[in-house]
């Protein structure tokens, strides 16, 4: 559980850092800040993916609320507006915002009348519900809630014009309103007791601050087609569902839809060990099912549905190597198999010319296979579930699109992608990131590591061994892939060995040569399954990545030391950009580093509380969850995405790794 108390929410700029999350198993969500005022675009109590998992729609933006007690009025909304105006400022009012199981409850007080205010979505539905609760001890009061709607892309902002209006109609079931022709119906209703007043009217040049620090555009108008107005006793609850769904799939139990994703909520952690740990980690356990999403099988409709893993909230979809990165904490240590299976069997039928695409694509949209290494990461994710389940079946199945991926690796694939004569994967083109350094602006490959990156040959032999491994297991023959892990282990020992700082190349081969830089990705050819390096060179490695690239919150992606390092997060995108893999910090490291400490025999108690450490930062940005990065230089500060899926999935990895085993 996450509890922002008192003084941080009466403290703007501190509430308006701190962010809520709550998805629907969809893609879609409902986000906003402790304050109540939206700092992005991306924020809403509506977000529906109205193409799941993709589509998002801003629909229902924000309800400003305003609780009349007698003959005063307390504004409970916070709005930031274009000159940095704040109107109303009810977080005066906010006692409290406590995130539990991913729901958040906001409670306000105000003389003689406390009301808190929940809010939750239907899992399956892009249906949003907010439930208000009058306290026992309140006197009656009104409660006004403002209906501010809009209907855009989550990547853009609104502007409006006073000629749009939207259509609002009322009927028996609820309102209904239309942006424009052809645009999805956004139906609202109220449990019981509430009467619509319409207004239509739009409010102008909301300030999104985020967005402004981003450099990007940060303007938006909003239009109000009115409010809700319910008067409520003590003890009286008041439910208003919004939705994109038609009115006979909305759901009609009021009384028990929020029982019922509690319900489900709690099942996601009541039966496995790790909810038995520390209470950040049970927030964590739930924080995972919020990237796992219901997605199309193939490129028809009609082909069914299965697992997908978002890459991060709020504003990435979902991408291949982040998805096999983090399906091992996200799935199977959280119970999960049957979600992994339905995954790996759907990206194994997206394998074409040997290769996994980067963004995995909707029914419309072209794969763009820019990726040398996500292919590598299926053999990876794969391996972890025939451990965990020893699904034979399954192997059996994908078995023929693995050999088919080393047939094509061995002659050529895309992007140069192919074995050199050295047996070592090499890669790249002009203009294109191949890695998981993919930061690119205009035609600027900021980390283009062409030739033969170090973390690709730690995958490549890993490949390799179980291909060997499964291709006994099924009865076949093995002797081309030992071979050719065996030339791969001993040219990796011989090439990637750089005598003079102690440690690993990050490329070899590269376009100038060998590049020396320090970089975090050698952990990998110490902690993988089979590890490519030499065990006597293993301890130097973990030293230098202890003195140069570990803190308190994951890796640095670059030594301070080097002329290249950005040790802060921030400006406009060329800027972040030129910092995203030049020293900023990836939580999602710590799982391969926990793994080369575990297979280095160290001792991991230092480990245990750099997690802990990690873990107690869910409560500071993304309330519940893990960011994307964090600043290289102290204090560390977290950036990027509030919610990461290979965050989250590889810190819940690791502390299993670390505490459990």
């Amino acid at each position: 559980m996450i509890i922002v108390g008192r003084d941080t929410c009466r403290q703007l700029d501190a509430a308006l850092d701190r962010e809520w999350l709550v998805t629907n198993g969809l893609g879609g969500y409902a986000s906003g800040t402790v304050a109540g005022a939206h700092t992005r675009r991306y924020h809403g109590l509506l977000v529906a993916a109205l193409e799941p998992p993709r589509g998002r729609t801003v629909m229902l933006s924000r309800i400003d609320e305003e609780i009349v007690v007698d003959d005063r009025t307390f504004y409970l909304g916070t709005n930031e507006y274009h000159d940095g105006t704040i109107n109303p400022n009810g977080y005066i009012h906010l006692e409290e915002c406590r995130v539990e199981d991913a729901i958040p409850t906001f409670t306000f007080n105000v003389p003689d009348a406390r009301l808190t205010k929940t809010i939750w979505m239907e899992n399956g539905q892009n249906t949003t519900y907010l439930r208000y609760t009058l306290a026992e001890d309140s006197r009656p009061a009104t409660l006004r809630a403002a209906l501010f709607v809009t209907y855009r892309s989550f990547h853009h902002e609104t502007i409006g014009t006073p000629d749009w209006v939207f259509g609002v109609a009322e009927t028996e079931r609820g309102l209904e309103i239309n942006a424009f022709q052809g645009a999805r119906t956004l139906r609202v209703r109220a449990s019981s007791g509430a009467r619509f007043i319409q207004t239509g009217v739009w409010y102008w040049r909301y300030l999104h601050r985020r967005e402004r620090d981003r450099g990007l555009d940060c303007l938006e108008d909003l239009y109000s087609p009115g409010l809700l107005t319910c008067a409520l006793q003590p003890g009286d609850s008041v439910t208003i569902q919004a939705s994109a769904e038609d009115w006979g799939a909305m759901p009609n139990d009021f009384a028990d839809a929020l029982d019922r994703r509690r319900a489900r909520q709690r099942k996601l952690w009541a039966a496995i060990p790790l909810s038995t740990q520390i209470s950040e980690m049970r927030d964590l356990v739930v924080a995972a099912d919020q990237f796992v999403v219901s997605a199309p099988t193939g490129r028809h409709h009609d082909e069914g549905r299965a697992t997908g893993i978002i890459a991060g909230y709020h504003w990435f979809d979902e991408w291949g190597r982040d998805a096999l990165i983090a399906l091992p904490g996200i799935l199977l240590e959280t119970g999960r198999p049957s979600d992994a299976r339905s995954l790996l069997r759907r990206y194994a039928g997206l394998v074409d010319h040997g290769m996994l695409p980067n963004r995995i694509p909707d029914e419309i949209q072209t794969p763009a296979f820019n990726t040398i290494d996500a292919t590598l990461w299926f053999f990876q994710a794969l391996d972890r579930y025939l451990r965990a389940t020893r699904d034979d079946s399954l192997l059996a199945e994908v078995f023929p699109v693995l050999e088919d991926v080393y047939r094509w690796h061995q002659d050529q694939t895309r992007f140069g992608i192919q074995v050199d004569t050295d047996g070592l994967l090499e890669g790249g083109a002009p203009g294109v990131q191949l890695t998981w350094m993919d930061a690119k602006v205009g035609d600027w490959v900021v980390t283009p590591r062409r030739g033969k990156p170090v973390e690709v040959n730690a995958l490549w032999y890993n490949a390799l061994r179980m291909l060997d491994d499964w291709s006994r297991h099924l009865g076949g023959s093995t002797s081309r892939y030992r071979e050719a892990a065996a030339q791969a282990y001993e040219s990796f020992n011989e090439r990637f060995w750089y005598a003079e700082g102690g440690y690993l190349y990050d490329v070899v081969d590269g376009e100038n040569g060998d590049d020396p830089s320090l970089r975090p990705n050698q952990v990998l050819a110490i902690g993988l399954v089979y590890p490519t390096l030499d065990p006597r060179r293993w301890e130097s490695v973990l030293h230098h990545v202890d003195r140069h690239l570990l803190t308190p919150y994951g890796l640095r992606t670059l030594a301070p030391e080097s002329p290249e390092y950005r040790g802060q997060y921030l400006g406009d995108q060329r800027d972040r950009d030129a910092a995203y893999h030049q020293g900023t910090v990836w939580p999602w490291l710590l799982g391969p580093y926990a793994d080369a400490c575990k297979r280095a025999g160290r001792d991991v108690s230092t480990l245990k509380s750099a997690l802990g450490d990690l873990l107690r930062t869910s409560g500071d940005v993304g309330l519940g969850t893990i960011s994307e990065i964090f600043d290289g230089n102290a204090p560390y500060k977290p950036a990027g995405t509030i919610a990461q899926a290979w965050s989250v999935g590889e810190v819940l990895r690791a502390w299993r790794r670390i505490v459990q085993e």
